[in-house]
């Protein structure tokens, strides 16, 4: 049985300020599939099941198998399901999203920049925190899966 939902609406200032810094990240990595991958990735850690459905729904119109989201949770034992790019990105999200030791390790931000521009490396960790973000709003709201009053 799922918990009732809290009754707090975003604020609109806040919906709205996220809303654009992820649509500009997301631009600025230039890899819609990619951000969708990052975004399911971080939204499964969180235990965030609105955003799961959202990124999971958008990730398939965006031509997403299936097969790959389904191995998403266990990317690093899927062999070669996905980039070595899209491994970096992914490790780059765990990292940042679960902070296990305070910071992100050496060798995870130098696996990312070897496969992203400085630019984009800002984006994709732009599109990080901003998932994240969601997530936590969302969680702390119990915001249900197509859940659309959550915002004023």
């Amino acid at each position: 049985m799922s918990a009732p939902a809290r009754e707090f609406q975003i604020p609109e200032p806040v919906y709205l300020g996220l809303a654009g810094l992820g649509a500009a990240a997301k631009r600025g990595l230039g890899d819609p599939a990619l951000a969708e991958l990052v975004m399911v990735r971080a939204s499964q850690l969180n235990h965030c099941a609105f955003c799961l459905d959202m990124h999971l729904s958008a990730a398939r119109k965006g031509g997403e198998s299936q097969e790959r989201l389904d191995l998403l949770a266990a990317w690093e034992e899927a062999g070669d399901a996905f980039t070595e790019r899209e491994r970096a990105a992914l490790a780059l999200t765990e990292a940042v999203t679960v902070l296990t030791d305070g910071f992100v390790p050496d060798a995870v931000y130098e696996s990312a920049a070897a496969h992203f521009t400085e630019a984009q490396l800002a984006h994709l960790i732009a599109a990080i925190t901003v998932i994240n973000s969601w997530n936590r709003l969302m969680v702390a709201r119990r915001t249900a899966p197509g859940e659309t009053a959550w915002h004023s």
